[in-house]
């Protein structure tokens, strides 16, 4: 029988981690705070904004956001990031994604000190990922490793293949599965015969932003498979980028959608902003 891997137990028990710690430092007289940067008014952001203030709150966490509604002035977002940067009672930044089109996202990106970069896409991130040094890391990519790791699901030595690589996801996470000593196949919508190379996966990791486009026949029997997609469908629901119903019986460990990767996210956004802490004083 397949193993349905439960995102929100794992993250029952980051939440509970965080809360432990952040009651731990405030004992010491130090209050983690994490502050977001929202351009523009994409929904998706709105949302996402909301739900980290939340689950800063319930971890115990200060919480402050700048809202920058009419898409703001380049500079004026630039000059607050640099604030934040500096003050010393901020220990975490976040850039809500996407920015306006008119918004440069390179030059507002690179701004943030990384050693704020909760969200880990500061360049220099990008690069302590790629050469498997210690730096904070994006939380999606991380979430699948997570998940795995939390339940008792080996990655060392497997044959992973990741279908997708995007900026967030895709191509972190090629670092990431690498770091854990697995062997790795990428593919995306392009790759001729995707079904070949699939069908070969131990770990199948699904990001590519495709409705159920893993099918049964595209999986081998006993796989994990990872699903990173969430794709909104006409009844208002979602759905992974995994046929979740008919890959269920060959899987031997699958996420649901939703329930799986994405409930993790906002916890380790939390626990970045823990480790940014640990790192801003190791490198201070």
């Amino acid at each position: 029988m397949s193993k349905i891997i439960d995102g929100k137990a794992v993250a029952v028990i980051v939440r509970g981690e965080n809360k432990a710690e952040i009651a731990s430092l405030k004992e010491e007289g130090l209050n983690p705070k994490l502050a977001v940067i929202l351009a523009g008014d994409d929904p998706a952001s709105v949302i996402y904004t909301r739900s980290i203030e939340k689950a800063c709150s319930n971890a115990g966490a200060l919480f402050e956001a700048f809202s920058f509604k009419d898409a703001g002035d380049e500079d004026e977002v630039v000059e607050v990031i640099k604030r934040l940067n500096m003050d010393n009672s901020v220990h975490g930044i976040m850039i809500m994604l996407p920015l306006p089109k008119r918004m440069n996202k390179q030059r507002i990106l690179e701004a943030v000190s990384p050693l704020k970069d909760v969200d880990g896409v500061h360049p220099l991130n990008r690069a302590y990922n790629l050469s498997n040094n210690e730096g904070l890391f994006p939380s999606t990519p991380q979430s699948c490793i997570e998940l795995m790791v939390r339940n008792g699901l080996p990655i060392e030595g497997k044959h992973a293949v990741l279908v997708g690589r995007g900026e967030s996801v895709g191509k972190p996470l090629i670092y990431m599965l690498l770091n854990q000593n697995a062997t790795v196949t990428i593919c995306h919508t392009r790759t001729r015969d995707l079904a070949y190379h699939t069908r070969q996966a131990d770990i199948l990791i699904a990001a590519a932003g495709v409705a159920r486009m893993i099918t049964a026949d595209m999986v081998k029997p006993g796989a994990i498979v990872v699903d990173v997609g969430i794709n909104e469908m006409e009844d208002g629901g979602i759905c992974g980028d995994v046929d979740f119903d008919n890959v269920l019986p060959v899987a031997g460990a699958i996420t649901p959608v939703p329930g799986g990767v994405g409930s993790l996210t906002t916890a380790l956004i939390i626990k970045n902003l823990l480790k940014a802490i640990k790192l801003s004083k190791k490198r201070h």
